[in-house]
């Protein structure tokens, strides 16, 4: 006993290096702003209205219900229980560790292009510190005769807009905020081949955004938890704000009722639910790495099933009220051009570059809307951006994991950071939208549902649900609910699975408004897609070649079963069947084997009613 303590000191050191949020409030915001990102504001309500309006809430709460919470549920328990990224956590089943290593490549894929995303943001945010926001008029050098603005005074150019639109003319109408989009924004190139110049605006803004996210990342989770009492709660400020502009406005009922008549008929076409799957998916989060990541930081005994809940149920709140700020100031600006708001909706940076832009120059103090706009598009993307960050800096240092490294870890987020601009620099080219674009297609699509499958089966079938339900017991002081469990076992890979096979059936080739990519640019989309889910097979082969055993058998049994280190991370929580046995001889060692399960179960039993088993632990000790 006493020769095992100086190690325990130690142990217990380790896990203070690491760190660990400030309190509970900083942990679920965190994962709230990683979960609520640009896709709730500029692809959810868009999809909404595009699969039927209040009929689309329907497919979307039960595939919340069904495979969203279950999925958030497990990787936040599977991060906390063992406190380890999304690399360290695969001593459950060694051979799967190539899993960890795709959602690596996938976060490193969303990390690069996301911050160009915000970076563009910050560039309209700057720009819109102005008298007159500069994509109001036509009379700038870089419009061409075809554009015509909704303020532009002569009337006589709106009739005769009026009318080329009934006629559906070859001149088609673009607005100011869109030419000010292609034509100066991004000085867009024919294609994507042909990168052109960087655009220095562009670059300089990425610098912006990627030392912003350094500095809030520059302690780890310690300074980031500070930030996100910022940056998680001030979006909802500015969305409230901006709902009631818009509520206020005529015309706005008139784009909200588009966005949620509801149309039945569509619940019975399977592309409905499959979008509603896809986007609950994509939407939380879900095999990027950071919820393991985020979790890892967590006290062992929190309660993350209430956590999980509330995070996945916040998250979708959010994409509902976003809609009503989008479709009211959409309303507003069909009311005013004349036209079907149909006309009007877009999405993706479409909607947050080009059509709620356009609207906000009919508001009265149109700059002040437009920075607080583009404020929260900042701030929605930053939460994502801490996360995807921390995630990759979390494997590197979890998985060297000397002293050196852990005192090291700012040196570490640097050079991330510092790679992750390099990479991005492409990105503000005259080109570089279809290439963000192709990376948002192709990079962080369909290799998450693999890999997501893949870490459902390893967890549930590989390591055995009843193993991994004894764990949640030990941690939380009860066994997920009955629901989670048939969800996990069954209906969740059910569900991943069927979003694999719709997202197979529904591919189209990627375009962009008019360009269609070449085929050569869509195969660079297959190889990152490919890069990430390869990793599974590679790693696993090599496990196995290097697992012991006389058969190919005995070799896969030996890469599954979990190592010796995999369990709690602080020895004081090592109860039950991870309680370490101090036996001189291997006799004894075999005797007390048997005995170890039952009376860790005992225990547990016994401590049950009280949340921590701390005492429980300690009694075991001194018997020991």
């Amino acid at each position: 006993q006493n020769g095992a303590v100086p190690g325990e000191q130690g142990k217990q050191e380790k896990s203070v290096k690491r760190g660990n949020w400030g309190n509970q409030i900083e942990f679920v915001l965190t994962s709230v702003g990683y979960a609520v990102g640009l896709g709730n504001v500029w692809r959810f309500p868009y999809l909404c209205y595009r699969n039927g309006g209040g009929a689309f809430m329907f497919p979307y709460f039960i595939m919340l219900v069904f495979c969203g919470i279950p999925l958030f549920f497990m990787e936040l328990s599977f991060g906390q229980f063992a406190s380890q990224g999304c690399l360290g956590v695969w001593r459950v089943s060694p051979m799967f560790k190539g899993v960890g290593y795709g959602m690596m490549v996938v976060s490193t894929y969303i990390g690069i292009y996301y911050n160009v995303v915000i970076c563009i943001a910050f560039y309209y945010f700057f720009v819109s510190m102005t008298h007159t926001l500069p994509w109001t008029y036509c009379s700038n050098p870089w419009n061409t005769p075809d554009c015509a603005g909704v303020l532009d005074s002569n009337l006589s150019s709106r009739v005769a807009l009026n009318i080329t639109q009934l006629l559906n003319s070859t001149q088609k109408r673009t607005s100011p905020s869109e030419e000010y989009w292609r034509r100066y924004v991004l000085n867009l190139s024919d294609d994507i081949g042909n990168l052109g110049e960087v655009r220095l605006p562009l670059l300089g803004c990425l610098g912006v955004s990627w030392v912003v996210v350094f500095l809030c990342l520059i302690k780890g989770v310690k300074s980031s938890g500070k930030v996100v009492y910022f940056t998680a709660t001030f979006p909802y400020v500015v969305l409230t704000i901006l709902f009631v502009r818009g509520i206020t406005l005529e015309g706005a009922v008139t784009g909200i009722m588009y966005y949620l008549t509801p149309q039945w008929d569509k619940i019975l076409n399977a592309k409905v639910w499959g979008d509603a799957a896809s986007q609950i998916f994509y939407s939380l989060g879900c095999a990027w790495g950071g919820l393991i990541t985020m979790a890892s930081y967590n006290k062992f005994h929190n309660n993350c099933y209430r956590d999980s809940i509330i995070i996945s149920i916040t998250n979708c709140a959010t994409s509902v009220y976003a809609g009503f700020v989008i479709f009211s100031i959409l309303g507003f600006m069909a009311k005013h051009l004349g036209v079907d708001v149909s006309k009007v909706a877009d999405h993706g940076p479409g909607l947050a570059f080009v059509a709620y832009p356009e609207a906000l120059t009919l508001l009265p103090i149109s700059p002040l809307w437009s920075i607080l706009f583009f404020f929260m598009l900042i701030l929605l993307g930053l939460g994502t951006q801490f996360c995807l960050l921390e995630t990759l800096v979390t494997a590197i240092v979890d998985e060297v994991g000397n002293e050196w490294i852990i005192r090291k870890k700012t040196f570490v987020t640097l050079g991330v950071a510092v790679a992750g601009f390099l990479l991005g620099v492409p990105l503000t080219t005259q080109a570089g939208i279809y290439w963000l674009l192709l990376m948002d297609n192709y990079a962080a699509s369909f290799s998450l549902v693999v890999i997501s499958c893949i870490m459902c089966v390893a967890i549930m079938y590989i390591y055995g649900h009843r193993n991994y339900f004894k764990d949640i017991e030990m941690m939380l002081g009860f066994p997920p609910p009955l629901f989670f469990q048939i969800c996990w076992r069954f209906i969740s890979p059910a569900i991943i699975f069927f979003i694999l096979v719709f997202t197979v059936i529904q591919y189209r080739p990627i375009s962009y408004n008019e360009y269609v990519y070449p085929a050569w640019a869509i195969s660079i989309g297959f190889l990152m897609a490919l890069s990430s889910v390869i990793c599974i097979p590679i790693y696993a082969i090599y496990k196995v070649c290097r697992s012991e055993g006389d058969t190919l058998l005995e070799r896969l049994k030996n890469a599954t079963k979990a190592s010796k280190d995999w369990g709690p991370a602080l020895p004081e929580h090592r109860s039950g069947r991870y309680a370490p046995v101090f036996s001189p001889s291997t006799e004894s060692h075999l005797e007390v084997q048997p005995l170890q399960p039952e009376k860790g179960q005992n225990e547990a039993v016994a401590a049950s009613p009280v949340q921590g088993s701390n005492g429980s632990t300690h009694s075991q000790d001194s018997r020991l």
